[in-house]
Order: C-alpha cells, then structure tokens, then sequence
C-alpha cells in the first residue's frame, strides 16, 4: 500500500494542475501572495483547482451601476411615474378593464384549439373609458408596454396595465353618442404556447 503522506499531496497537486489550466495571471498570483500546502498541513475540497481571486475591485452582484453619482437606474424606475402630477386638479374617469379572445364553432362547440373563458386564453385587453362632455380631438392618448396615458382638458388617466402589451398594434375609438373612448390592446404573451395547449 502507498504511504498517504507526501505523496498524496504531490498527486493531488498534479491532478488539481491537470484538471484547471492555469493563465499567466493566476500563476503570478500565486507567486505573490498564495500559500503552498506543506506535507503536513491539512487538505480540503477548496485546495483542488486554481486558488480563489481575492480583487476587491471585482463587483459580483448582478446590478452594476453606470455612473458612480447615478442614485438609481432606468430599469428600477417604474414605467409611467414621469406622468404623475399630484398637484393635477383633473379627476381621473371611470374605466373598466375587460379581456378579449378570438373563438369560432370550432372552439365554443368542439373544444379543437383547448380554449376556455378564463384570461389566460385571451388575445386583447379592451379599456373603455367614460369621458363625458369630451370631443374626440381634445383626447391624448400615449401607451407603452405596461402603462396607458390619457389626457383631455377635463380628465387625466395614468393606468397600469395588468399584463405587457404591444403599443404599436392597438386601436382606439372614440363613441360620441355614449362618450366612451374603447382601446384595444394585444397583449404581449411569449409563453403562449404553452398556456393554450
């Protein structure tokens, strides 16, 4: 039987060159600042490989600021608080939120295409948005991935949309008789595929 002591140290420091190629870099590091594992030192999982970096100056969290004087960055701010205005006299107008699917015979009656009623199976978001003694061209409207922009001279309407939609694909129509504005949104869903199979 193989004596454990110094030879067992020389073999795992054979295997550990073996198993991790080492780079310039790491080999000067080594001669600077690492300590070598004597004969008789104890031996660990953490000597195999090449010896851990100590930089302060790497950053190893996932968010990395842009400009060091920056208090925070564009992903953390919330889409639509720029049109937050809480010194804004307007009121906001009534709307209601209601989801919209395509279905034919083939769905209502033969189930082909595994749709069923519930939101998760529906293509649009339709907003309808009372605005009384309004004209259709007094009406902004701006929408963004997650958030409706509204304003007329009377009302102003910042709403947060329940899931992503494509703001370049919607419509709107304005209904004088009923005072009404109706937005159609399709809904941004990338993992549909799965929700309807």
């Amino acid at each position: 039987m193989e004596n454990l002591g110094v030879s067992s140290v020389q073999n795992l420091q054979a295997l550990s060159a073996l198993l991790s190629p080492q780079q310039e870099e790491e080999e000067e590091e080594e001669e600077e600042g690492c300590t070598d594992v004597t004969a008789g030192g104890p031996l660990g999982p953490g000597h195999i490989g090449p010896p851990a970096r100590r930089h302060q100056d790497e950053v190893t969290t996932a968010y990395v600021k842009k400009n060091s004087k920056d208090i925070w960055s564009e992903e953390e701010v919330v889409e639509g608080c720029q049109y937050d205005n809480l010194t804004d006299p307007r009121p906001q107008p009534q709307y209601d939120l209601l989801w919209k699917q395509s279905v034919g015979t083939e769905d209502v009656f033969l189930g082909l295409n595994r749709k069923n009623s519930s939101s998760v199976c529906c293509e649009a978001v339709l907003v309808r948005i009372q605005l009384p003694d309004t004209e259709a061209a007094d009406v902004l409207l701006d929408v963004k991935e997650t958030f409706l922009d509204l304003r007329t001279p009377k009302y102003k309407l910042g709403l947060h949309l329940p899931d992503p939609v494509h703001s370049q694909e919607g419509t709107a129509r304005f209904f004088r008789e009923r005072e009404e504005l109706e937005v159609t949104l399709l809904l941004k869903r990338p993992m549909d595929f799965l929700n309807v199979q």
